[in-house]
């Protein structure tokens, strides 16, 4: 597994509004508007072009599952045709949890970019390390730190405001 601070493999140029980190943030602030923890996540095909694009959803669908990560994997693999991404970038603002990156993993992700590490519930670089697990068949480049500061505002601001 590659691994990689802070570093992104050079994409086609976009307009900032159309980088995939950015629609991630705005998924994880429409997420935070709607009262969920505010996570986003963008999956984009090989080309560069955005396949799928979710918030979290667990308050509203009352379902535990219904992580940015796990949404925006179901999206995109109904909009290819696939239970496969291969080829596939996945965004996140947060480090995904175990459950999110087994299902990572399982999707066949290419690479993962998130924000700010998840020191008490992440799965990749905290907690399980999924990815590092020998029964784990599929391990993407991973790419942390993106955005980290912002993420990291978002995610304490939320939290600061539920303590209010």
């Amino acid at each position: 597994m590659a691994r990689r601070e802070g570093t992104v493999p050079a994409m086609s140029a976009q307009e900032p509004s159309d980088r995939p980190m950015d629609i991630a943030f705005a998924e994880a602030e429409a997420a935070a508007a709607r009262g969920e923890v505010p996570v986003g996540a963008v999956v984009v095909d090989g080309e560069g072009r955005i396949v799928a694009r979710a918030g979290n959803r667990t308050l509203e669908l009352k379902d535990p599952t219904a992580h940015a990560e796990l949404l925006a994997i179901r999206a995109a693999c109904a909009a290819l045709g696939s239970e496969r991404l291969i080829g596939c970038d996945l965004y996140v603002t947060l480090e995904p949890c175990a459950m999110c990156a087994a299902a990572i993993s399982f999707a066949r992700i290419r690479r993962l970019y998130y924000g700010a590490a998840d020191e008490k519930g992440g799965g990749v670089d905290h907690g399980p390390r999924i990815f590092a697990q020998v029964t784990c068949h599929h391990r993407p480049e991973v790419y942390g730190g993106i955005g980290e500061t912002q993420a990291a505002s978002l995610l304490r601001a939320f939290f600061a405001a539920r303590r209010d």
